[in-house]
């Protein structure tokens, strides 16, 4: 029986910062090898960061992408190192280098390169190719694969078990979405199952634009056990001794395969292990509940962006309502009350009782916020409007005016203490067009963009159950939903209760059911049509709003890439033609 001691280095990098990256891997490395470890394991393209995207294009960042990984290879001693970095011969490649005694031993080049959902790898590399190989790792057979190699039954994880690997590593950059883990799990367990090898999956950690990366490296005995794994939304380096039992006997009694099955020989990398005092023992971090794991997603990323795009402090406009409040909260939680600000925006038609509930928010959270009265800047433009509206009834247009003062007043503070402005729209109201352009759609990072109302509602419970105190007021949460752009006014004057609503932008922007089918499922037909048409016609305002991050199986921007001039589904009347297409 091998015993061998991995690091699993889930690691947070910034893309395009190729000198600090490379510092970040050979500090993890060096941790690694003071604890004794054979094996180090890094995400895939730890180096240039992921998605690179079109700075690929540059022949100076890859070259840069090089030069780290020669650095972080010169400096690797008995420890073996698994990389990941773009490789180049004319071609580019989505690489893995295996490093010790101070060089690189080999490399291995992705082989399946996904191209659906927010992956774009086709755009960028080349499929690997060319011969299976092993690397002899402190004794131990050791097959290195990248993310998608390893989703393939038949891919090369297979066939590298079959060519006689005992420990197969598998370094990925796998996007969060709600539930994703334990379908990981899952899916991993059966590959190492299958295979009859240990695995261990390393993954990228940390917030990119709009995707985020939760993390969650696990590690696999050869019968497809969880035995070890880090948590969510963590950077961490988690050490591990991981007993490799005899498969060779499980082997010969699969018939699956077997005959085609031909032995790989293993490049040397390092030796046998060293006498080593102490131990890893295997840690399996507990599973979070729904709610933890898509709030800790949404803290990790917009702490990220503010932190990785150089802002110092952020401003949140606070109406008195439920997104706004968890807006804040998160806000707080991700970089520190002392660097969140609020501002108290009302108008003619707010409510005493939302003024006073944005009020008791700042006092619960601690925040610097101050109130800037809408009413002269409204008066003001509703007299230079009025020869241009008289003899026509009272509306959007008005309506939408105050959203755009407060998205003007937002703007003009932040340009002049330069701080991030952070929207406060939901999924279910971009889905179907409810914000204003120029007004709360204003901004520079949409937090919960990607988070369906009633998912909203679960969150603010979560949040203040989670805490030492209830930071979101109980009338926050209780209260009917309004954007108080007019007396009385609450959202179910003109949308179906959220309750409704979700299930059905559900079924048709994640599933792509259509209007028979969810009519099916028990909704409404007229309420369908109604909705599926306000979702069609409000992609040009999606396209014009701030990136936010992805939580859902698909959210809007990379995942669901519409034309915005679109004939395809019939509407009731031509588009744009509908008033409520002006919100």
């Amino acid at each position: 029986m091998a015993r061998v001691r991995i690091a699993l280095c889930q690691l947070n990098p910034v893309v395009g910062d190729l000198d600090n990256n490379a510092a970040k891997v050979i500090e993890a490395v060096r941790r690694a090898e003071e604890q004794g470890a054979d094996l180090a394991v890094f995400p895939e393209l730890v180096l240039p960061g992921y998605p690179p995207e079109d700075l690929l294009v540059k022949p100076a960042f890859v070259e840069g992408n090089m030069a780290a990984l020669e650095k972080v290879a010169a400096a690797t001693g008995s420890c073996a190192a698994v990389v990941g970095y773009v490789d180049s011969d004319g071609d580019l490649y989505n690489a893995a280098a295996v490093a010790a005694g101070g060089k690189v031993h080999g490399s291995w080049r992705k082989q399946l390169l996904p191209n659906y959902g927010v992956f774009d790898e086709q755009r960028w590399f080349r499929p690997g190719s060319g011969e299976d190989r092993l690397f002899l790792v402190a004794g131990v057979r050791t097959g290195v694969v990248i993310c998608e190699d390893a989703w393939s039954p038949s891919g090369p994880v297979a066939r590298l078990g079959a060519g006689g690997a005992e420990l197969i590593v598998v370094i990925n950059a796998s996007p969060y979405r709600a539930g994703a883990l334990m379908e990981r799990r899952r899916m991993l367990a059966t590959r190492a199952a299958d295979a009859s090898t240990a695995l261990v999956y390393v993954n990228l950690v940390g917030g990119q634009d709009e995707l985020v990366f939760d993390g969650g490296s696990m590690v696999f005995d050869h019968h497809g056990s969880l035995v070890a794994s880090l948590p969510q939304f963590e950077e961490r380096v988690g050490l591990l001794d991981l007993e490799l039992r005899p498969a060779y006997r499980k082997r010969l009694l699969d018939p699956r395969g077997r005959a085609a099955a031909e032995p790989i020989e293993a490049v040397v990398v390092s030796g046998a292990p060293a006498e080593r005092t102490g131990s890893h023992e295997p840690v399996i971090a507990p599973a979070p509940s729904r709610a933890e794991e898509v709030y800790g997603a949404l803290v990790l990323a917009t702490r990220d962006y503010v932190e990785k795009n150089g802002f110092s402090d952020v401003l949140v406009s606070l109406s008195g309502g439920i997104d706004s409040s968890l807006v804040a909260v998160i806000a707080v939680d991700a970089i520190g009350a002392e660097r969140v600000h609020g501002v108290l925006l009302p108008s003619r038609y707010s409510s005493k009782g939302s003024v006073d509930d944005a009020e008791d928010l700042v006092h619960r959270l601690g925040i610097e916020a101050r109130a800037i009265p809408i009413e002269p800047a409204h008066s003001a433009l509703m007299e230079m409007l009025a020869p241009s509206f008289e003899g026509r009834p009272h509306g959007l247009a008005e309506e939408n005016l105050q959203a755009r003062i407060r998205g003007t007043v937002v703007m003009g503070l932040s340009n002049e203490f330069g701080w991030l402005v952070l929207t406060t729209g939901n999924k279910s109201e971009m889905a179907v067009g409810y914000a204003t352009l120029y007004g709360d759609m204003a901004g520079g990072f949409a937090v919960i963009k990607d988070v369906p109302k009633t998912l909203l509602y679960e969150l603010c419970r979560y949040r203040n159950e989670a805490g030492s105190a209830e930071v979101i007021p109980e009338a926050v949460i209780v209260k009917p939903p309004s954007a108080e752009l007019r007396p009385g006014q609450v959202d179910e004057d003109s949308l179906p209760p959220y309750e409704e609503l979700d299930p059905i932008l559900y079924g048709y922007v994640e599933e792509d059911r259509t209007i028979s089918e969810l009519v099916a499922e028990g909704h409404e037909a007229a309420v369908v049509r109604r909705v599926v048409d306000l979702v069609d016609r409000a992609e040009y305002k999606r396209r014009q709003a701030a990136p936010g991050p992805r939580v859902t199986s698909r959210a809007f921007g990379k995942d669901r890439r519409m034309p915005i001039t679109n004939r395809f589904r019939g509407r009731s009347e031509p588009p744009g033609s509908s008033r409520q297409s002006g919100l």
